[in-house]
């Protein structure tokens, strides 16, 4: 990986040390029975997550207090008196972090690059299940290229994920020749359901540009078995231009300086992010699937505590 000046870490590029300084903030994470009222995972789009399931222990006799529903029927009636099959609480729940670092993800006009916010998105969720004793896995996707991690409990399986992504990281530049690939997001989706076979927490973190109702489709078939997280990460430009100063966009060859001064370049752009912004979010609540809105001017951890209901976190 390239070298990164330490005054463009965590705001323009990861490295994997500074991902991996995140394990203390996600030790001060933990998620919450009861989800606050004004957590965007509360609305109507929000299902219930499955939690950990249950293993079966052993077949035993009958006490009273037992669930009646777990009476093994067949195997009481051969023995002549009533048995209940034992059954233990699963401990894993293996997760699946599906991180978009797409050039359209090199954009942003306050604090982080939308590609920094997803990686610190990632990394706090791989390492709260790491501290979890849970499995964690990684599905990387840039604009070429796709990086499929299994999921694993160990510790060297997280850094791995961090490594991959600081490495895609810090491949984009905005003198990058790569062009937009919309499709890739569906590629990096395809990819999570060979992985993602049953009851995983599947997180994904992207702009969600391309998205469209084969988009809509794989989410869908992903949630058939699993549970399945949508983070949408957004730079505040996209519901709000700035009044002034000139920012550089890029397309990979192409590249266009935009000057907020004007105002007959500042109006029309703003309300077309919006509407870009909207036509997203609607169409990522059709999935049935919750739904975080994360954007790159507040603190990442303070945006997840907050969805954790975590109201007065403080520090960094």
């Amino acid at each position: 990986m390239a070298e990164v000046a330490a005054s463009d870490v965590g705001t323009v590029y990861v490295t994997p040390s500074y991902l991996a300084r995140m394990e203390y903030d996600a030790r001060r994470l933990r998620a919450t029975p009861h989800r606050p009222h004004h957590s965007i995972l509360a609305g109507r789009h929000a299902s219930r997550l499955r939690g950990r399931g249950l293993n079966f222990e052993e077949i035993r006799a009958y006490v009273p207090g037992d669930d009646l529903r777990h009476l093994d029927w067949k195997a009481s009636s051969r023995v002549g008196h009533a048995l209940v099959r034992s059954y233990t609480e699963e401990r894993d729940r293996p997760a699946l972090f599906v991180v978009d670092q797409r050039i359209s993800m090199f954009y942003g006009t306050r604090r982080a690059m939308k590609s920094v916010v997803a990686a610190e998105l990632a990394a706090l969720g791989a390492w709260m299940s790491f501290q979890a004793g849970d499995r964690a896995g990684a599905v990387v996707f840039d604009d070429d290229h796709i990086q499929s991690i299994r999921a694993h409990r160990s510790r060297a399986r997280v850094l791995a994920v961090l490594g991959a992504l600081a490495r895609s990281n810090q491949a984009l530049n905005a003198d990058s020749p790569v062009r937009i690939n919309p499709g890739q997001l569906d590629a990096a989706l395809r990819a999570a359901l060979h992985l993602a076979t049953h009851d995983y927490l599947v997180f994904i973190v992207s702009d969600f540009l391309g998205a469209d109702e084969q988009t809509l489709q794989l989410i869908r078939e992903l949630a058939t078995h699993n549970d399945v997280v949508a983070a949408l990460v957004f730079d505040p430009s996209a519901r709000s231009v700035p009044d002034r100063g000139k920012i550089v966009v890029t397309e990979g060859e192409l590249q266009v300086e935009l000057d907020f001064d004007r105002k007959t370049i500042r109006e029309p752009l703003s309300a077309m992010f919006d509407r870009r912004l909207q036509e997203t979010v609607e169409l990522v609540q059709r999935c049935g699937v919750p739904m975080l809105a994360i954007d790159t001017e507040q603190p990442t951890l303070l945006q997840v505590a907050r969805l954790l209901g975590h109201v007065a976190l403080r520090g960094r």
